[in-house]
Order: structure tokens, then sequence, then C-alpha cells
């Protein structure tokens, strides 16, 4: 199976590149499965039933949320309708949605997608991101019911990231780190036939500070003052992630490679 996972969408620039390249990248790339973090496609905090569904849309299969799942108020009823947005699995008991979904993919092969929160560096006390997907990786064997497994681990720590890519190893397809909206340059594959990359990055204006029109965040930086809200930068946006192929006998990654499409980071994808 081809799949590509793209890191965190960042405001109006990243909607913008992903309707602009993902409906290219399905057709030349032949993918077959597509996962976007959509955590920051509105105005930088959350995402809104709008944008979701023009996410979907240009090509998505799955929408990841994160930290930010809920700033948007209308997600919360959103996310109840919308089977194809996947909340992370350890947010809060009693969180509308789902942390995990089978979904389907051509040819009759399924496709599992998990996402869990990190704690290291949280601003919140998130339950344990590896009870969390314990059990749902055990009911759910790679190269069972699901041909493929995703796990996106939320979370500011790259050696919690990395600890989850272990933890998984033999038994997801693919753990991919999100949130710090850097792209990472680790992209692997585990012993146990598992794909991994600490940071996918984001899909926005990297002439930014991750994502932010630099301005304000650099004020504060060098001033140590607030003058203005934080505001998500406008440029072109480069589209960040990973692409993995995968067996469809037994889920393992037969290949993984870091992808940059546009803007300022632009280089090659698969071939």
């Amino acid at each position: 199976m081809r799949i590509l996972f793209l890191g965190d969408v960042m405001g109006r620039a990243g909607r913008t590149a992903i309707q602009q390249h993902l409906p290219r990248l399905r057709d030349e790339w032949r993918l077959d499965f597509v996962v976007v973090n959509g955590e920051n496609a509105s105005n930088g905090m959350g995402l809104t039933g709008d944008h979701a569904k023009l996410l979907l849309d240009a090509g998505a299969d799955c929408l990841t949320l994160g930290d930010h799942a809920f700033d948007q108020k209308d997600m919360l009823q959103f996310i109840e309708k919308e089977p194809r947005v996947v909340r992370p699995v350890n947010f809060a008991k009693g969180a509308p949605g789902r942390g995990h979904r089978l979904f389907n993919a051509p040819g009759g092969r399924k496709v599992l997608v998990v996402q869990v929160l990190g704690q290291v560096f949280m601003k919140r006390p998130f339950d344990d991101p590896f009870s969390g997907v314990e059990p749902i990786l055990k009911s759910h064997p790679r190269g069972g019911q699901a041909n493929a497994i995703i796990v996106d681990m939320h979370c500011e720590a790259t050696s919690e990231k990395m600890a989850m890519g272990h933890y998984c190893d033999k038994r997801a397809s693919l753990v991919v780190g999100t949130h710090t909206h850097v792209p990472t340059g680790d992209a692997q594959i585990l012993p146990g036939g598992t794909a991994y990359l600490t940071d996918a990055g984001m899909c926005g204006d990297y002439d930014s500070v991750i994502g932010m029109d630099k301005v304000e965040p650099m004020r504060r930086f060098i001033t140590g003052m607030p003058k203005a809200r934080f505001t998500p930068a406008n440029g072109e946006a480069t589209l960040s992630g990973v692409f993995v192929e995968t067996d469809d006998r037994d889920g393992q990654a037969k290949s993984v490679h870091m992808v940059r499409v546009g803007g300022r980071l632009q280089q090659a994808g698969p071939q």
C-alpha cells in the first residue's frame, strides 16, 4: 500500500497548499491512503468543520487532530458526524469522537489510524500514551484485520516520540510524530518493520516562527513583552510529511521517504 502522511496544516497557507498539491500527488504517486494532521488548520488553533471538509475534499482520507482538537467549538459536534476525523485517544475521558478508526482502502484493504498525545513538556497532563495505544494494537494485529497501521504521536519531546516508535515496532506500519512544526531528517525502518519519522513538520509557510508570522514571536523573545496576537504566516507553503510503502500481507514498511513539496523546502518525493 502507498501511504502519505502530511504534518500539521498551518492556517490558510497550509490549507491552500493542500488544495493545490494533494490532488496531483494522489495521482502522480498512486496513493492508496492519505492522512493529514489538521490540528492548526483554522487560524493556527484547531480545526473547524468547514476547513475539515475542505481538506477531505482535497484528497485526505483521514484527518488527525491534537492538543488543540476542540479549540474550534464546532468540532465538538462535527467530529460526532464525520468519522474521517480522529482525535487523540488519550485526550480526555468523555471527549467526543474517537481516537482510532479502521478505514477502507482500495482493493478491500483496511487501514487503522491511531492518534495519541504525549506527556513530556505538554501544557496539560494527558493520560499515559503507551497504555492508551496498547489495547488498540493488541486487538488489531498488523497484517490481520488491518493491512496497515498508522500511529500519529502528537507531542513535544523527540525522546518520547522515539520511545513510541520502538514501542510500536513490529506492530505498526508507521509511527510519525507531529506537533512541533519542524520536520526531522531521521526517516527509517525500525528492526521490526515499522517506518518511523520523529516529526513530519508542518504544511505551512516556513518563512515564519513555526508557522506564525515572525514579527510578534520575535518581539516576545527579544523584549519578553507581548504586543499583538500571534497570526499564521501566509506566504507560499510547503507540504511536509512522509511517504511509506507497505506490504499488504504483513503490514511491514518496505520503503520510507520524507516529503517536501513546494515553498521553501522543496525536494524530491518518492519515485
